[in-house]
């Protein structure tokens, strides 16, 4: 079986860490997104496909999420005793190599996609990754900030910024994935997605992860086109995203924080199937009348096996779509 996922972060390695427990044998293409990419100290640093490689690689910080197990934060301290900042983003040591071998290479003249490739190769996490885009796409928040005489002033700023150094405490008015109008798909992501049995949506951010993938011209069309089941699970349950701050990107694209109302979004256009959690089962009525097959089943990923499970779930509804 080959199957595509697109996949932001946490939520995203995590769902690809149960995938493979679920589907061992199954030949796994991972399309990450890029737009959280941002260039720190010098160094380009791409937290989505970072955390899919740590995650699945066996390197990951189980309680963030994110960054290295056993990490130490020497370098940082150094840094911030210079005053080089910004200091509102944590950058451990063993992470620091990472940023350190990707940048070179950058510099050298290897595509992000060839790097990544490459930075794969030590950690072996058992699926193809590869980058949207090897062309710069950076996801920008538009927001109103407090200014020195205490009046509101709109401004973008870069989603890291947005997320890690504000928390999400103001609304975010526009989301903008600067840069992916421009883009082209990286080699291997239109191949990857046509030759696929099945496209799944891991419930990774529908706007700021899956959203910016699809909106690298072409990708979208290539799964619309794919004609194989394309399915999804939702990232929000009980109306309140899982985890992170969908909700908050979703009001700024203006869909209500719902499991159904992400389905919407997607659009029955792209979209065959949808899996919402069991609190949410009220809704599948509704995401069925918009011409998606719906399933409610437990969506928490709380371990390997549980997310297995979710996995599992959404092959057998994508086996329901190709049945039909």
């Amino acid at each position: 079986m080959r199957i595509v996922v697109l996949a932001g972060g946490i939520g995203g390695a995590r769902f690809l860490r149960g995938l493979k427990r679920a589907v061992p044998d199954a030949e796994v293409t991972v399309i990450g997104n890029t737009g959280d990419d941002i260039h720190l100290f010098g160094l380009k640093v791409c937290p989505d496909l970072d955390t899919v490689m740590y995650t699945l690689g066996g390197g990951i910080n189980e309680e963030q999420g994110w960054g290295r197990t056993d990490e130490t934060f020497h370098l940082k301290e150094e840094l911030a005793a210079y005053g080089v900042g910004p200091e509102w983003f944590g950058l451990g040591d063993r992470d620091f190599a990472t940023h350190i071998v990707r940048t070179q290479m950058l510099g050298a003249g290897y595509p992000l996609s060839a790097v990544t490739e490459a930075l794969c190769d030590r950690w072996k996490p058992g699926v193809r990754l590869i980058p949207m885009t090897d062309d710069r796409v950076e996801t920008h928040v538009a927001v109103t900030l407090p200014d020195a005489a205490g009046e509101g002033e709109r401004k973008a700023i870069h989603f890291q910024e947005y997320w890690v150094r504000l928390r999400a405490s103001v609304p975010a008015e526009a989301v903008v994935p600067v840069g992916a109008e421009h883009a082209k798909p990286a080699p291997g992501v239109l191949e990857a997605i046509g030759e696929a049995d099945v496209i799944l949506f891991p419930p990774s951010n529908p706007v700021v992860s899956v959203g910016t993938i699809l909106a690298v011209p072409g990708i979208r069309e290539a799964i619309a086109d794919a004609g194989v089941p394309v399915v999804g699970l939702s990232p929000i349950v009980g109306d309140a995203p899982v985890r992170g701050m969908a909700d908050k990107v979703l009001a700024a694209v203006g869909v209500e924080s719902s499991a159904a109302a992400v389905a919407e979004h997607y659009g029955s256009g792209l979209l065959d199937g949808w899996l919402v959690d069991t609190v949410d089962a009220g809704c599948v009525e509704r995401v069925e009348a918009a011409g998606i097959r719906c399933r409610a089943v437990p969506l928490m990923m709380t371990d390997v096996d549980a997310v297995a499970r979710m996995a599992g779930e959404a092959l057998t509804l994508a086996e329901e779509v190709r049945a039909v």
